[in-house]
């Protein structure tokens, strides 16, 4: 059985962003790409990561890439497969590099032998397709361990890490610990999403910042008229009909139409929200570091102070059969429903839980759109947060959004400007008092969802992302051998 899949990939025209960019900045980034294919001429640049769909890396990942290609340079995706235990190690270097302790695990030796022998299992494959002088650029701890052997086979190896802590602490050391290793010498650079997530095993001539972006064009992130929002949320079982004049469609990568056919998985007490119920939404993984049981908490906290009697609390996120590289999603799914059960009967009637489908991810992508161009107000509570592109969409979409002051939350959201933000996640009155000041001031949500997207135009679309790693593709020595 093979240990690699390759992720197709489509070749995206850059000219796509003409309608938000102007003729010079269109022409300055095909200058840079014409350059970057140049220096990589007869050359692949590889990505290998760990999952094709679920998370914010692997939807980053489908666009970008894309574009890449139709800039007329060779990329090539693939993904490693490795065993449930594997999955278990690296979820637990996920807690600690956010500076959580996670299960409480080890990380010793039998731990590093587990580690390695998916690394051995899947290099095999890897090193029959790499040649000497290719790029291969890995993402996140699951790859990290293939930088020696790549390096000593002559690729010339990144490593980009997603994720990290605001600040060092005896979680992050344990973490940083276990992967230095495989860095170092072993990686020609590393690439951040902030300055604050360097750790010192990596050399600081040798590390890059690049923040992540978003594909204004992808399903997720597509311009959805207020019928089909109505029609694809109706369809899913997300809001109660009926369904308008809408079609629940949305427009395919390619361009070509196609239908939300799947419905949502929903534990409610009662019928989903009505058309016209102003929804608090968080979308992410089933995560503990997302906090969803801290978000229901704090919306009940709010309901009891405040007499807001038509808002009601949604709670997305994938499917837990659907991500293939997170086996903390159910259990942390399984602890969500029963803290929902334990809330009072007049406030479990209001909070909704939703698995939304994972067979088709592009249909799943425009079930979020839909869901974040609805919402009355997005949140994002983490206790920790790499970067939080969930956050980005939302702002793109134009709506309020709560967030904590951690991560790369902070670096997206002026608080006050682009957003609000809570400086304690865990200060639940703080939430609930941000929400409600969104919730009865629409003036005010609709100020806030303005610069927000307009903060994502000027900072977070794929074409400053791709002009940062031409940046880095000047840097190193891609001369090979």
């Amino acid at each position: 059985m093979p240990h690699l899949t390759e992720v197709s990939l489509m070749s995206l025209p850059l000219r796509r962003f003409a309608s938000l960019l102007d003729e010079e900045q269109i022409h300055h980034a095909e200058e840079v790409a014409a350059a970057a294919a140049r220096r990589l001429a007869g050359r692949t640049w590889w990505h290998v990561n760990s999952t094709a769909q679920g998370g914010g890396v692997a939807e980053m990942l489908h666009p970008l890439l894309g574009y890449v290609r139709g800039l007329g340079i060779n990329t090539r995706w693939l993904v490693i497969s490795g065993k449930p235990e594997f999955f278990s190690i690296t979820k637990r270097l996920h807690h600690l590099l956010h500076g959580m302790p996670g299960d409480g695990g080890p990380l010793d030796d039998s731990e590093r032998e587990t580690y390695e022998a998916v690394m051995t299992a899947n290099l095999d494959e890897l090193m029959a397709v790499v040649k000497p002088g290719d790029i291969v650029q890995l993402h996140d701890p699951q790859t990290a361990g293939l930088a020696p052997a790549l390096t000593r086979h002559g690729a010339i190896v990144l490593w980009r890490s997603h994720i990290g802590a605001d600040a060092a602490n005896e979680h992050t050391d344990r973490g940083w610990e276990f992967l230095a290793p495989y860095l170092g010498e072993n990686v020609a650079a590393t690439v951040f999403s902030r300055e604050a997530y360097v750790p010192d095993c990596c050399q600081p001539d040798q590390t890059m910042i690049i923040p992540p972006s978003i594909d204004p064009f992808s399903p997720k992130n597509q311009e959805m008229d207020e019928a089909t929002v109505r029609a694809i949320l109706v369809h899913a079982g997300l809001v109660e009909g009926p369904q308008g004049p809408g079609e629940p469609l949305f427009n395919d990568t390619d361009g070509s139409p196609q239908r939300v056919n799947r419905q949502a998985d929903i534990v409610h007490h009662g019928p989903s929200p009505g058309w016209e119920t102003p929804l608090v939404v968080q979308i992410s993984r089933w995560d503990p570091l997302k906090d969803p049981i801290g978000v229901m908490q704090g919306f009940a906290d709010l309901l009891h102070r405040d007499e807001l009697d038509e808002v009601e609390l949604l709670l997305a996120g994938p499917n837990v059969s659907g991500v293939s590289d997170d086996p903390e999603g159910a259990t942390t799914y399984d602890k969500v429903v029963e803290a929902w059960r334990q809330l009072p009967h007049a406030t479990r009637g209001r909070v909704h839980l939703v698995s939304l489908p994972m067979v088709d991810a592009k249909e799943n992508a425009a079930i979020v759109n839909a869901l974040q161009r609805h919402a009355a107000v997005i949140v994002q509570k983490s206790l920790r947060e790499g970067f939080g592109l969930t956050v980005t969409e939302a702002m793109w979409k134009g709506r309020p959004v709560v967030g904590s002051n951690i991560g790369g939350i902070q670096d997206q959201i002026e608080n006050g400007v682009h957003g609000l933000l809570i400086d304690d996640p865990t200060d639940l009155h703080a939430f609930g008092e941000a929400l409600r000041e969104v919730l009865t001031d629409p003036e005010r949500a609709a100020q806030l969802g303005d610069a927000a997207r307009q903060r994502v135009e000027d900072e977070y679309l794929g074409v400053t992302h791709l002009l940062r790693w031409a940046e880095v593709l000047e840097r190193i020595d891609t001369r090979g051998s």
